[in-house]
């Protein structure tokens, strides 16, 4: 059983999307807490299924497949979830858009990458930038049950967590790109 555990965390994950939207929609007190405990612990399969493998030394093709696409659909349902129930609007909408458009770009550069047999290591800035954004987006999906902290709402500090995180986000989707550019001219380069 401990041999499939990284990949029982990445289907645990997925698989806690429909009830976190669901729950997310009923937006009542108790509903938005439950929501926000899914979404932790889908948050934590994250952080312990790349652990676990490694440790177990279970690093499998399906797990690498799984793993970053668990965590792109896990952020892009909260989020447009989120954006749908009104608990992002406004002008807090352009970070949640730079968030989704960089995790495109991001997964449609390691496909092509993977094609050219170069893998691109995941930076520091990167991690921070994760946590961060799944910090702030706690804050949203707990919405206005939760307290308020050092005279903000949630919902404020989720979309000031959510602005850093799309700063972050633009650097290191930079760096992907520049490093995937150069990857994708010697690619150009040798075909001729």
């Amino acid at each position: 059983m401990l041999t499939k555990l990284p990949n029982v965390l990445t289907f645990s994950r997925i698989a806690a999307i429909p009830v976190l939207i669901g729950l997310i929609f009923v937006d009542s007190y108790l509903c938005n807490w439950l929501a926000l405990g899914v979404y932790t612990l889908a948050c934590v399969t994250d952080f312990l299924d790349g652990h676990v493998a490694r440790a177990l030394e279970q690093q499998s093709r399906v797990g690498r497949f799984l793993d970053p696409m668990a965590d792109k659909l896990l952020v892009a349902s909260v989020l447009l979830v989120l954006v749908g129930v009104d608990r992002i609007n406004g002008l807090a909408i352009l970070p949640a858009l730079v968030i989704l458009c960089r995790e495109l770009l991001v997964s449609g550069l390691r496909e092509f990458l993977a094609e050219v047999r170069v893998s691109v290591p995941v930076s520091r800035l990167a991690k921070w930038k994760t946590v961060l954004q799944m910090v702030a987006i706690g804050f949203l999906v707990v919405g206005s049950s939760g307290p308020d902290l050092i005279g903000f709402a949630p919902r404020d500090i989720g979309v000031i967590g959510l602005w850093v995180a799309a700063t972050l986000t633009l650097i290191t989707g930079y760096d992907y790109l520049r490093a995937g550019l150069k990857h994708m001219t010697r690619a150009d380069t040798a075909a001729k």
